[in-house]
């Protein structure tokens, strides 16, 4: 069990207040959502926030068509049962209008293609700020950005020209046609995300948690073999081993690790002992050392 009581009420108490800024601040605000632990702990936050009122703003997905199947059925789950707002948008949509092309090859993915299905649907509801669980450990181009992260009118992100944040002054002022991403978790971890997970009793998809799957090896990665999404060589030889996944994005870009940890505690425990990035599993972010920060300054979240 997690001991820093007080570093986690700090942290959520932090996020609290962005969360009521947002509100406050913005006319049209939306959560962003994917069904993995980051999202899964902003709803959590944005419920404290607001209660006994519901959330005053929707979730939105932007489905690629390649999640994992666990993480679509915990969404809609947890949707239903809260009571909450859902907006789904998907990227083969915006591959049938030919706003973006498919990718072919080993290393396939639509994790960049969503940036357009994103900016898209911004510019449809006219939302203003979209909340996101980014945390500034996951990678260095997240490290740079600020809680509130303006974007201009084509939903691009300037690195360079950034607002200052002093004293926990959040300034939502933009002009028309910008919008500010807000990341609430910024300053978290993770090992302070499972952490609050484990004091919350929070639910998420199972595949965060250890279990028998049919896998390869690519690259001295563990791929899942379950599914046509992932492109798998006739050379590359399927068998099952216990496996987790540290981070939840498409699975055709998103590795498993060895893992026995079948409990949050147990995952907790991994963690702490763990000196490798969750993002070290995203074959996306290794396609060049600045992979990551290209696509944010394109629109990508």
């Amino acid at each position: 069990m997690y001991k820093d009581t007080a570093h986690i009420n700090s942290l959520e108490n932090e996020a609290i207040y962005i969360l009521r800024e947002v509100a406050a601040q913005f006319e049209k605000p939306v959560l962003l959502f994917s069904g993995g632990k980051d999202s899964i702990t902003l709803v959590r936050l944005a419920v404290k926030a607001f209660y006994p009122a519901k959330i005053p703003f929707p979730l939105m997905h932007i489905d690629t068509g390649h999640n994992f199947p666990e993480t679509i059925e915990f969404r809609d789950r947890l949707v239903e049962e809260l009571g909450l707002d859902l907006i789904v948008r998907h990227v083969q949509d915006s591959i049938d209008e030919g706003k973006v092309r498919e990718e072919s090859g080993r290393y396939a993915s639509r994790n960049a293609l969503q940036t357009t299905t994103l900016l898209d649907a911004i510019e449809e509801f006219k939302f203003d700020a979209c909340i996101g669980g980014a945390r500034r450990d996951e990678e260095k181009a997240r490290a740079k950005e600020r809680i509130f992260s303006v974007r201009d009118d084509f939903g691009q992100w300037d690195e360079k020209n950034q607002r200052p944040e002093l004293f926990d002054m959040l300034n939502g002022s933009i002009e028309l046609g910008q919008n500010v991403r807000v990341f609430p978790i910024s300053n978290w971890t993770e090992l302070d995300v499972w952490s609050y997970i484990e004091r919350e009793q929070i639910e998420i998809p199972s595949i965060y948690f250890a279990h028998k799957r049919k896998v390869f090896l690519r690259d001295g990665l563990i791929w899942t073999a379950d599914d046509e999404v992932v492109y798998r060589d006739e050379h590359e030889e399927v068998f099952e081993e216990f496996v987790r996944f540290r981070t939840v994005g498409d699975m055709s870009c998103t590795a498993a690790v060895l893992s026995y940890a079948t409990t949050i505690d147990k995952v907790v425990e991994e963690i702490r002992e763990s000196s490798i990035s969750e993002r070290g599993a995203r074959i996306d972010d290794k396609r060049s050392e600045a992979a990551m920060e290209k696509r944010k300054q394109q629109g990508y979240f």
